[in-house]
């Protein structure tokens, strides 16, 4: 029987159809190429083939998005109906919780199964990354730590598993280890984006813009190509280090060139768009009409059922946009989020204090948005991003608490964010505006 590089049996697959097979799982390992056109041609010519179902399914699964969450639920429909192996239902089952919105149980049931197969790569990155969208951050590192023995060097794609593991390390707080991490998983494979991507984070958490902005910039070429999935999402990082420098308009130079010039309609590259227009607009930049633009394209995705994260970065877009009906809209929908799953219960817990809190800030209730965020950040790392992504909460609050009047709690967020990055030219200025209130009290540069 034919296997995949790691040596797991792949029931059904030709010699033609394991070549599309591995051109899929290479694009997925290094966010680059499509890796659902393979599948589906290896779907076509061997339908016997539920591997290349299953892979295809997780794909789409994890686009968290709802056509694509449709989809996916078909490919799990037709292999329900085949023959499995034990691998083959394992991942049946995992699909199945991930499908039906239960995140934790899909990760427990990937927990096992990497367990039981830790050298099927295919689970251990789709595991990571529903560790990531349920924002475990342990688990992102632990996931990979629990199979890391099983590796070395002489099995394919070990440097994928470093860079995994090197964003564990860094969403833990382990920022040496972590970069030390992803420069040698690049070593071995310098494509590999979320490596990259992972020391990006490394130097974004630790305050060093200037340094981030020379990692981006001299390793351009190996993450901004036209193939390159995750380009939008390494574009929105070195805009951040812009931002934390002050350099205003240089963020949004690259808002208006790569990270929203081809208008993605990717949810992970809208909620980028949102999330940094939102952040440029705190800065007291006018971004004029792009909010206009964005808000078009949220709305096939922000059902207010998938992924509540996806509908709070929507929610930005139509305040910026001025769409009060969708906004109320999803507000009503996270109020009334009714079935008993995990997602629903995010919703009501965390994406609708998230949602009512930029809300109220947005149409000036800074009372309100202050107390709808500052219980709220201590649970959003209950669902959904990275550290770096969920900073918005913490930067919105610190704003509402400046510009409603405040001085103390904008003192004492300062002070929190000075001592995770007392170089921060952005936490300095909180700092400063909080001893001398001013509403906006920033230049744009």
């Amino acid at each position: 029987m034919l296997t995949d590089r790691q040596g797991n049996p792949l029931p059904g697959a030709t010699a033609e159809t394991l070549e599309l097979y591995n051109r899929s799982v290479d694009a997925f390992n290094l966010y680059r190429g499509d890796p659902v056109t393979p599948l589906d041609q290896a779907i076509e010519a061997t339908p016997e083939f539920t591997m290349a179902r299953i892979v295809r399914a997780y794909l789409l699964a994890l686009a968290t998005e709802p056509n694509a969450a449709e989809a996916a639920r078909a490919d799990v429909g037709i292999a329900k109906n085949a023959r499995l192996n034990d691998r083959e239902a394992s991942h049946v089952a995992a699909l199945d919780h991930l499908l039906a919105g239960e995140w934790t149980a899909a990760g427990i049931a990937l927990d096992h199964h990497n367990m039981r197969y830790p050298h099927d790569l295919m689970a251990l990155q789709a595991g990571h990354l529903t560790d990531f969208y349920r924002a475990n951050t342990r688990n992102l590192r632990d996931r990979i730590t629990r199979v890391l023995p099983k590796w070395s060097p002489d099995l394919p794609a070990y440097s994928i598993v470093l860079g995994l593991y090197a964003f564990g390390l860094e969403e833990t707080g382990a920022y040496a280890r972590a970069e030390d991490t992803g420069r040698q998983a690049l070593e071995l494979q310098p494509l590999d984006s979320w490596a990259h991507h992972a020391v990006a984070h490394v130097m974004e958490m630790q305050g060093r813009a200037e340094d981030g902005i020379g990692w981006m910039t001299v390793r351009e070429p190996y993450w901004s190509g036209e193939d390159n999935f995750f380009k939008v999402h390494n574009w929105w990082h070195l805009a951040l280090c812009h931002l934390d420098l002050g350099q205003t308009r240089d963020a949004l130079a690259l808002y208006d060139g790569p990270i929203r010039q081809d208008r993605s309609s990717m949810a992970l590259d809208m909620a980028d768009a949102s999330a940094l227009l939102w952040r440029l607009s705190l800065t007291g930049l006018d971004v004029g009409q792009r909010w206009q633009e964005l808000a078009e394209a949220w709305d096939r995705h922000a059902d207010g059922k998938l992924y509540p994260f996806n509908d709070w970065h929507a929610v930005m877009a139509y305040l910026g946009a001025g769409r009060d009906d969708q906004v109320e809209r999803l507000l009503t929908l996270l109020r009334d989020a009714g079935s008993a799953t995990e997602t629903s219960a995010w919703a009501r817990r965390i994406g609708l204090p998230l949602s009512e809190g930029f809300t109220a800030f947005w149409r000036g209730d800074y009372a309100t948005a202050i107390d709808r965020l500052h219980p709220a950040r201590f649970i959003a790392n209950g669902f959904g991003g990275s550290h770096a992504q969920r900073d918005i909460i913490d930067w919105t609050l610190t704003e509402a608490a400046l510009r409603g009047g405040y001085p103390d709690l904008a003192e004492a967020l300062a002070n929190e964010r000075l001592a995770i990055k007392p170089h921060s030219p952005l936490n300095r200025a909180f700092l400063n505006r909080a001893s001398t209130p001013d509403p906006i009290g920033r230049q744009v540069a």
